[in-house]
């Protein structure tokens, strides 16, 4: 069955254009501004953090973060809009420093837990049942600083809190090499699905595969997709490119490799993604260079590619492709494929 495709995005992919090397070149977009720009590009759900929903979460009481939700719930009601999943951003606060899950002091991996927690509560007000976790500190610099299986542990430890807090949540496991952490504990799909089953309930475990992140592993993308789907675990993906294995890009999808592109778009649609409510996710960063009025392309351009190889996908000749693949003729095979973006 083919799949069924509702495309979602960040607000963190509309920014000023900062980077570790220079400073903003674009003026702030309000949030607010942000979500009415979803409908007009063609999208139709939102990926969060948990400060992006709730912002200075840190310095509010339950009470206060639950009903800044629930009007954030309101905000996107009003504009046909719906939450897809949201995500405790454990990166930047100083008692993450060290990692979250992972880290070696006590207090901080409580904290990690507690904000963890808070982010399910956020989820449900929001009318979400997906959190993902991007392990983004979760690793070490020095391989002797830290215990590699105790790691595990904890991070299982802190899933299982995750789980039972909220009966109806899902965990979904975003998993990256390295960068910020030089060694990550979960750096491909294998290791995030490896880490679901030994959780508490591994049917509420999964997995998101961004593009870039399997690249980033010398993996290839659609490849990693295919595992996730075969365990019935592929619950999101954050579509983009990447040019080589160097820091993560998050270039519009399809913009570096469209062959690439070609067979992410094939592995989702020929295994029916989006059929049980799965989103199409991007995270794609505008160029430094572009200006204010034209900073959106990266995201209507990502899905126009997107789209427009859902049409090349679906008008191959399969009988032409059994054909082949039963003669074992995999030469041409290819060059079938390759006719076809090239739209001969």
């Amino acid at each position: 069955m083919p799949g069924t495709f509702r495309f979602s995005f960040g607000p963190w992919n509309i920014h000023e254009g900062a980077d570790p090397f220079g400073p903003p070149v674009r003026p702030t977009v309000a949030f607010a501004e942000k979500l009415k720009l979803y409908k007009k590009m063609g999208f139709d759900g939102v990926q969060f953090h948990d400060d992006d929903a709730v912002p200075q979460l840190n310095h509010m009481s339950p009470a206060q973060v639950e009903k800044a939700a629930r009007e954030m719930a309101k905000l996107l009601d009003g504009e046909g809009l719906v939450a897809e999943f949201v995500a405790p951003r454990l990166w930047e606060d100083p008692r993450t420093i060290d990692g979250g899950y992972t880290s070696n002091n006590p207090a901080e991996r409580q904290y990690a837990i507690d904000r963890s927690l808070q982010t399910v509560d956020i989820a449900r007000a929001l009318n979400c049942d997906k959190v993902v976790l991007w392990l983004a500190r979760e690793g070490t610099y020095i391989r002797e600083a830290k215990d590699a299986t105790k790691a595990v542990e904890l991070l299982v430890t802190a899933i299982n809190k995750m789980l039972a807090h909220d009966s109806a949540i899902k965990i979904l496991i975003e998993p990256k090499p390295n960068e910020p952490m030089d060694l990550a504990y979960i750096p491909t799909i294998g290791h995030a699905i490896g880490l679901s089953y030994v959780t508490s309930d591994p049917g509420r475990v999964g997995a998101l595969v961004e593009s870039a992140h399997a690249i980033l592993a010398g993996l290839d993308p659609s490849d990693e997709m295919a595992y996730a789907l075969a365990h019935k675990k592929l619950w999101s993906v954050h579509l983009n490119d990447q040019n080589g294995l160097k820091f993560d890009q998050d270039k519009a999808f399809g913009a570096v490799d469209l062959r690439r592109a070609f067979m992410q778009v094939w592995v989702l649609d020929r295994n029916g993604f989006g059929n049980n409510g799965e989103f199409v996710g991007l995270d794609v960063k505008a160029m430094r260079t572009q200006k204010a009025e034209v900073a959106a392309l990266h995201l209507s351009n990502s899905r126009e590619i997107f789209l427009s190889l859902l049409e090349v996908v679906r008008g191959l000749d399969q009988s032409r492709i059994d054909e082949l693949i039963a003669q074992r003729n995999y030469e041409q095979l290819e060059m079938e494929i390759i006719r076809a973006l090239l739209g001969k």
